[in-house]
């Protein structure tokens, strides 16, 4: 399970392996102690850093890179936020953002098979207003409003 001394190498400790290490760790620590308005703005990041990382990759051509950092934004995306989404107690608005998720969805789909930066940027202008008002809600203001409109945590 552990690697013996003679197992390390160099690129073990790597600055680049190190930063994903840390951050992983960060995600999960943060994650675990996390209130759920906490974790809505953690999906929300986490979908904007996905759709950065497959812009960059798209633009250097590292077609691996850009369809796996595709694939976490839209999993996010639908996994994260829309199935986060409560119909019953949004009514209209948790309607009307299931409506947008799922169109953000497909335009990553179609950024992914097009090699389109500009539906990426579009992904970006619509999630980016999200995440701005969702971070401007105080926490102890956020269980009101998830009562009233997103989470079924």
């Amino acid at each position: 399970m552990y690697p013996s001394a003679r197992g390390f190498s160099s690129s073990m400790f790597s600055q680049s392996n190190m930063s994903h290490l840390y951050r992983r760790i960060d995600v999960e620590t943060g994650v675990s102690g996390a209130s759920a308005h906490h974790l809505t703005l953690m999906l929300f990041n986490g979908a904007l850093e996905a759709i950065s990382q497959a812009k960059g990759a798209m633009q250097t051509g590292q077609i691996e890179a850009k369809c796996a950092a595709i694939s976490r934004a839209i999993r996010i995306v639908d996994e994260g936020l829309k199935a986060s989404l409560n119909p019953d107690a949004g009514g209209d608005l948790a309607g009307n953002l299931a409506n947008l998720y799922s169109y953000i969805a497909t335009r990553l789909t179609s950024a992914n098979l097009r090699n389109d930066t500009e539906q990426l940027e579009e992904c970006t202008r619509l999630l980016t207003p999200l995440r701005d008002a969702w971070s401007a809600i105080r926490p102890q203001e956020a269980t009101a409003v998830q009562a009233h409109m997103e989470l079924r945590a």
